[in-house]
């Protein structure tokens, strides 16, 4: 019998180019600092993102339950996952208006980054830096433009839930309407979707040239790399104040999130079909809210509930038959956006490229593997070190002229009849 199967949808996706913050990364003279003071920034600037590959995942977005499903399973980002992959920075940042419209020219921010740069002036060069990835890569609302949503994020130093907000909010409303341009960190949702991928080489030859649809919608639960043990210390946080889920507010609108859902994905048993209530969904744009949803969110953030192992019980990450029966009852239900293919073994299926660039993030990434290539970045290193070489000689000298002429005059002094 023939499956029935729902129309597939035109997205786009808002992809800045970064070649210019690339060239910036050559002033970047301690890699692993950098990542220290500002999280995992660097590696979303050389993260290759193929379009065609997200424009597929977002087939599967499922508005009911704000995830994305699969025939076999569901997946869905994490707040956990997205910290994981971003991390939180210390840095200030100022404010300012231009024509009328709050923010700042990434030209102007571009060059003043530059300034810096060649002049060494290390603090000064990365704030710039670090606030132009914010505005260009991690928040792209406006193209070439640095917006006051992404200097506000940048100066509270927590970008992770209006990141995930962001993405969420986006998926959900482009798919409502039917199609359109999905607009947040692209790169970041890219690195989640692949993590969780089948890391064998043989899925990632795909020596049978299959198309994302056919490879997806092979994967079943056992093929997918369900968690890391980075998360084993982990608590998730599970829900906020009133919400019975957890609510996210990005930069245009509000939207929760079902971490009941992605337990599997912390390391946790998904036992059987989650309560209603905890899946209970809300939505709305910003500028269009009769409910008072966005302050009922920001109240509720001052409340969070978190959950562990006390509460979960052991880490044992399986998802037993109750649950997958009721994904698949979900998947046939919602219909899926392809064909169901013929199943395969897995060693004939798997995405045509999947760059290792995009996954590791890492100091030794493959950020920091390439400087060793470019001259440039060797060059300002070693006039960095000259300048700090020359700075402490004449520190030197200034301290030995000091200790002369406090000690010398009274040394001669005493040998004087």
């Amino acid at each position: 019998m023939e499956r029935q199967k729902r129309h597939t949808k035109k997205y786009n996706f808002r992809q800045p180019d970064v070649k210019e913050l690339r060239n910036l990364t050559s002033y970047v003279l301690d890699p692993l600092g950098f990542k220290a003071r500002y999280g995992k920034l660097l590696p979303l600037l050389t993260t290759q993102v193929d379009e065609g590959f997200m424009n597929t995942l977002a087939q599967f977005y499922d508005p009911l339950y704000h995830c994305f499903s699969f025939p076999d399973f569901q997946l869905l980002p994490t707040l956990e996952e997205y910290a994981h992959l971003v991390d939180e920075s210390l840095v200030k940042a100022h404010k300012t208006t231009k024509g009328g419209i709050q923010g700042l020219p990434s030209e102007f921010l571009i060059a003043q980054a530059t300034v810096y740069g060649k002049a060494m002036s290390e603090d000064a060069f990365e704030a710039i830096f670090v606030l132009l990835i914010y505005g260009l890569v991690l928040f792209p609302n406006i193209d070439k433009f640095v917006d006051v949503n992404a200097i506000r994020i940048f100066s509270v130093l927590n970008p992770v839930p209006t990141l995930f907000g962001d993405a969420y909010v986006s998926l959900h409303l482009r798919n409502a309407k039917g199609g359109g341009a999905i607009v947040c960190c692209l790169p970041l949702l890219y690195k989640w979707f692949i993590s969780h991928l089948p890391q064998t080489i043989v899925f990632k030859e795909n020596k049978g040239y299959l198309r994302w649809s056919t490879r997806l919608m092979s994967l079943t639960n056992d093929d997918i790399s369900w968690y890391d043990r980075s998360y084993d210390g982990v608590q998730i946080i599970d829900s906020c104040g009133e919400f019975s889920n957890v609510p996210l507010l990005g930069t245009c609108g509000g939207i929760s999130y079902n971490p009941v859902l992605a337990r599997h994905q912390l390391g946790f048993p998904l036992k059987d079909k989650p309560n209603n209530i905890l899946l209970e969904g809300v939505f709305f744009q910003e500028g269009k809210d009769p409910q008072g949803l966005k302050a009922r969110m920001v109240r509720a953030w001052r409340k969070i509930h978190k959950k562990g192992r006390s509460e979960l019980g052991p880490k044992n990450c399986i998802a037993l038959e109750p649950y997958t029966t009721w994904v698949r009852k979900r998947a046939s239900e919602y219909l899926m956006p392809y064909d169901y293919p013929i199943l395969t073994p897995l060693v004939v299926a798997g995405p045509s490229t999947l760059p290792n660039q995009g996954v590791i993030d890492d100091p030794d990434d493959t950020w920091t593997s390439l400087l060793p290539q470019s001259s440039k970045f060797w060059k300002r290193r070693y006039d960095r070190l000259a300048k700090d070489k020359a700075d402490m000689e004449a520190a030197y000298e200034r301290e030995i002229k000091r200790l002369r002429a406090a000690y010398l005059p009274a040394s001669r002094a005493s040998r004087d009849p």
